[in-house]
């Protein structure tokens, strides 16, 4: 679950930072799917760290 919160997160949060330099459409895509995959790889290791001390 936390990896699909972050994914969304991370897409969200890409789409608006490149929004905001004034990017286009296609650089907001590119922004988005880079930090949904920085995002999903924290939220991955967050749940591996929950995980690993419950």
């Amino acid at each position: 679950m936390i990896v699909i919160a972050c994914a969304i997160i991370g897409f969200a949060l890409g789409w608006h930072r490149a929004g905001k330099a004034g990017g286009n459409r296609k650089d907001r895509w590119q922004w988005a799917i880079a930090h949904l995959m920085i995002f999903s790889l924290l939220g991955l290791f967050a749940t591996l760290v929950i995980e690993r001390l419950a």
